[in-house]
């Protein structure tokens, strides 16, 4: 960058922070951590992993015992029921036993209380079903961690993505001024005669279009924020101060050292568990089931747990072997289900190995596309410098020094472009390889600001 150009966009970087001084900072970190917990689609894969979580816990309901209470009053002349409530309220005399008063009883009321256990013993199908629930919310919850790590990328993308908005804006901004600066001075070499009409045109056509690039960059700006706020589950909230440039060193940024196992693939293996527990379950609904129970119970014509107390216990084995096809048909289904499963398990890891891959060649080629960017921008500035002199000194026409400005100009912009490219190329790269990008984070907060 000439240095007039040069001292004017680090004015205009440095003027946009004091207009936003009022408003409260956001690093990189607290972004993640409000998109963790206020983003809508973390906030609906959270919701969808504890209602997994709350299905799993529902099957112990075939492992567990249940204990309820009952209650209940009936009054009849039924002959049956009347001298039942005798036996079972202790009321039985030998004139109960009179054949009037069995044949045409008089109404008689019984009020029964009890307590009853229920303890399944063997279900081999409900321990399946129970670990396959288990695993289905493991699934449930690979899933929404994936989608965080998802989530945080986007953030990343669009945190930068408005960082590099604003530094554009300073950069047009500076270049406006220099074009403006360079009408005034054709306009004053055709008053003086040096050059004619057309030079001083073509340098306002020029001006207009940096401008027009300018207004442009200006909507974009104010786009972005737009964006990261609705990532950060706060759309009308754009109070928040950011980086006006986006940083070109970032130690630490994208190691990669350690990766752990990606959630996606987690998640895929969890479900690979989870379909296989469900076929057992699918053959354990074939076996024989046993379960036992016991009732603890008081009869009494008119009181809650009144009268003598009585107690019952039981053993009771069912078995189902079919039941038209039902359970046959449950049997291919789940062994259809386990197929597929691991057809999807074998995609999800072929596909992460792809996208490491693609990760990793990305990060290299943004390497050396900043590379390139940078020495275009040393060289594009010197070129500059060179034609400002040589047209100073009346050596060179008004069109090669604006062709000059748009050079340097245009390989500004795509440098700050590099580095934002390289930037998410890391960030893509760290969530490929299954690294947290907290780290990533931490390192980029500590190299934001204005740098040049």
């Amino acid at each position: 960058m000439s240095t007039p150009f040069r001292w004017i966009r680090g004015l205009a970087l440095l003027a946009l922070a004091p207009s936003l001084s009022a408003q409260a900072p956001l690093s990189l970190g607290e972004a993640f951590r409000r998109a963790d917990v206020l983003g809508y689609g973390n906030r609906v894969a959270s919701a969808t992993a504890r209602a997994a979580d709350a299905r799993a816990a529902a099957t112990l309901r075939g492992i567990l015992p249940t204990v309820r209470a009952e209650a209940g009053w009936v009054r009849s002349t039924d002959p049956l029921a009347t001298f039942g409530f005798l036996m079972r309220q202790r009321l039985v005399t030998p004139q109960a036993f009179d054949p009037a008063s069995l044949n045409f009883p008089a109404a008689r009321s019984d009020v029964g209380t009890g307590v009853v256990l229920e303890a399944p013993l063997l279900n081999v199908d409900a321990w399946a079903g129970r670990s396959a629930a288990g695993h289905a919310a493991a699934a449930a919850g690979a899933s929404a961690e994936w989608v965080a790590t998802g989530s945080r990328l986007d953030v990343v993308r669009a945190y930068f993505g408005a960082v590099l908005a604003t530094e554009q804006v300073a950069t047009l901004e500076a270049a406006n001024i220099a074009a403006r600066s360079h009408v005034r001075q054709a306009e004053s070499a055709v008053a003086n005669g040096i050059v004619t009409r057309s030079d001083a045109l073509l340098a306002s056509v020029k001006q207009g279009e940096v401008e027009t690039q300018l207004v442009a960059a200006r909507g974009q700006a104010a786009l972005s924020r737009l964006q990261l706020a609705l990532l950060l589950g706060s759309p009308n909230d754009t109070g928040f101060t950011l980086p006006v440039v986006v940083p070109r060193h970032m130690d630490g940024a994208g190691d990669t050292a350690t990766p752990a196992a990606r959630a996606d693939v987690r998640m895929a293996e969890a479900g690979v568990a989870a379909a296989t527990a469900a076929r057992r379950a699918a053959d354990a609904a074939l076996l024989p089931r046993v379960n036992g129970f016991a009732r603890y119970d008081w009869h009494d014509p008119r009181a809650l747990a009144g009268g003598p107390s009585m107690w019952t216990v039981g053993v009771m084995a069912s078995w189902s072997p079919f039941s038209g096809g039902a359970e046959l048909a449950a049997r291919r289904n789940a062994a259809a289900d386990v197929q597929a499963a691991r057809a999807g398990s074998e995609a999800v890891r072929a596909g992460a190995t792809l996208e490491v891959q693609a990760a990793d060649i990305a990060v290299t080629v943004a390497t050396r596309a900043l590379a390139i960017a940078s020495d275009a921008v040393t060289q594009a500035t010197e070129a500059h410098r060179i034609v400002g002199r040589k047209y100073d000194g009346g050596l060179a026409a008004v069109t090669e020094l604006l062709d000059a400005q748009a050079t340097e100009l245009g390989v500004r912009l795509a440098e700050a472009k590099a580095r934002y490219d390289l930037l998410v190329a890391h960030a893509m790269q760290v969530r490929a390889h299954g690294t947290d990008l907290t780290t990533m984070a931490v390192a980029l907060d500590a190299a934001d600001g204005i740098r040049e």
